[in-house]
């Protein structure tokens, strides 16, 4: 009967140990009371580790600090216009009700509203052909695609050597297949549009165009260039279809000697005149700039001072999640030993 009593003695204590420690961790068992922490514990476990977060903080701030300090200045300008009044709005508006279903058939097209009209000069401006166009007209390939910053003093764009020499006009940068030393036009229109931007007030139809630059004056200059050469794209558009109207109107007129049919080509014709007239007589013919674009005397960005608190706050957090699993470890290797020698 000892054996026995031994036997049961070694049980019991076998389900003591058993039902004290539910929770494993790994590998060994410790009581659930060890998971309780209080913001008390939570606090001291911060403090004991208030050096690591010190340094890490410190760190992160002091790297934000060189991070923005190697940064240029970005200025941007900007433009404010209105659609400019179709002063032939409702004479051509008659007309298209009148002989829409003729006007068509000799593909006339007597246009729409201001606003039509501004939303296709916004998608032309945002197009690969009208910013390809802009560029070579400007020759604006190397100030988009190869600077670096700005010559204050001198009131210069700095040309960056390793991507282009300006002293044998050679395009110099390391680039892989498909792309070649000289930007396409590609590259070209998605880097223009980074820098441009483009917004309509839908209660207004007020237009909104900026561009940002490293220099000041070149950023108010491609916004006058911008405004300028779409107003002339879009007229010499219109222009251009009037005139064919013209002359396929002419044409038919020739060919018909019905009364009737040559009195609505000869109103047809006159319209599609006072089209031409009334583009070549103003140059804003789509934009009529409300407030003109200036040379900014303010940096738009970066934004320093937000970054350098971004940055510790990024070290902080950082910290707090090193102190934490440091802790963490400690008791998860500390306890068991703790357990398994009473």
């Amino acid at each position: 009967m000892p054996d026995l009593d031994k036997r049961l003695d070694e049980i019991e204590k076998k389900l003591d140990v058993i039902s004290s420690t539910p929770y494993p961790v790994f590998g060994n068992q410790i009581s659930s009371s060890d998971y309780e922490i209080d913001l008390r514990e939570l606090w001291n476990i911060i403090w004991e580790g208030k050096w690591v977060f010190i340094a890490t903080t410190f760190v992160f701030a002091l790297s934000s600090v060189v991070y923005v300090s190697s940064l240029p200045n970005i200025y941007k300008s900007e433009a404010l216009l209105a659609p400019a009044d179709e002063n032939s709005g409702g004479g051509l508006a008659g007309m298209a009700g009148q002989f829409g279903g003729l006007a068509s058939l000799a593909g006339v097209s007597f246009g729409g509203g201001g606003a039509d009209k501004v939303t296709l000069a916004l998608s032309v401006l945002k197009s690969r052909e009208f910013i390809s166009y802009f560029i070579e007209k400007h020759n604006l390939l190397v100030p988009l695609m190869a600077t670096k910053g700005w010559d204050r003093e001198k009131d210069e764009l700095i040309i960056d050597s390793d991507v282009y020499n300006p002293k044998t006009d050679t395009w110099v940068r390391g680039v892989s297949s498909p792309k070649k030393p000289e930007p396409s036009m590609q590259e070209a229109h998605k880097v223009f549009l980074e820098h441009c931007s483009v917004s309509q007030d839908k209660e207004t139809a007020f237009v909104s165009l900026g561009f940002e630059s490293y220099s000041p004056s070149v950023s108010k200059q491609w916004v006058d260039w911008l405004v300028e050469d779409i107003n002339l794209k879009l007229k010499a558009r219109d222009v251009a279809e009037a005139e064919r109207s013209i002359k396929y109107l002419t044409g038919q007129l020739e060919k018909t000697s019905i009364a009737d049919m040559r009195s609505i080509f000869y109103e047809l014709i006159e319209e599609q005149t006072k089209t031409i007239m009334f583009a070549e007589v103003r140059d804003e013919y789509v934009f009529k700039t409300i407030d003109k674009a200036v040379v900014p005397e303010l940096k738009y960005k970066p934004k320093r001072s937000l970054i350098c608190i971004l940055g510790g706050m990024l070290g902080g957090m950082l910290a707090v999640v090193i102190v934490f699993v440091r802790y963490f470890i400690s008791s998860a290797v500390v306890k068991p030993a703790l357990t398994s020698n009473p």
